[in-house]
């Protein structure tokens, strides 16, 4: 078993490919930012001089913490493309549990307010608390909710896999461009 692990070195190497050695940070120009991608989810902002991607917050909505990505200076076209396709990815990821968790709450104060009606109780107590249901009442909602959205879910895992594989595409892609570049260095350096 131990045979099939790649060797300590060639990880480090690949390790080393994936964070590109050194941080270079992105000239300051007025109120121009290339340090950070704008995002659409969160109002966090990372440090100005920051490079590295940076999780912010929980999202209120989507309970899911958006990446703000470093745009290095020096970004190839390769890089860039994956760049984007993780911030579309997240975006896509954030607006269906926002809407997938707006979707919940809303179904499951109708099935409160239908179950207590039912049983002839309003939705706050005298005292003022809010009437709430057991956990085997609320078990019918779960499992009726699940049952209601499994298509959905169906479609969203797909969707997540196709993404998650064509990122890891390009990853590899940009590892072995840097990797790459790396030896044109090394050899113009010992030509010279």
């Amino acid at each position: 078993m131990a045979a099939l692990r790649p060797p300590r070195r060639a990880l480090l190497r690949l390790c080393r490919a994936f964070s590109s050695g050194g941080c270079q940070l992105a000239p300051e120009r007025g109120g121009e930012r290339r340090d950070a991608a704008p995002s659409r989810v969160s109002r966090f902002c990372p440090p100005r001089k920051s490079c590295h991607d940076w999780i912010g917050p929980p999202d209120k909505y989507s309970n899911l913490r958006p990446v703000h990505f470093y745009i290095p200076e020096n970004e190839s076209p390769l890089e860039q493309k994956l760049r984007e396709l993780r911030q579309e990815t997240q975006e896509w990821n954030q607006q269906f549990w926002a809407n997938q968790n707006l979707t919940f709450l809303k179904e499951k104060e109708k099935f409160i307010d239908s179950r207590l009606k039912a049983k002839g109780l309003e939705l706050r107590a005298e005292s003022g608390q809010k009437v709430t249901l057991n956990a085997e009442e609320m078990a019918d909602f779960y499992k009726q909710f699940l049952r209601k959205n499994f298509q959905k879910h169906m479609y969203y895992n797909r969707d997540w896999y196709r993404r998650n594989f064509a990122i890891t595409f390009f990853m590899g892609k940009v590892a072995l461009e840097r990797i790459w570049n790396k030896l044109r260095l090394k050899r113009k350096k010992t030509i010279s």
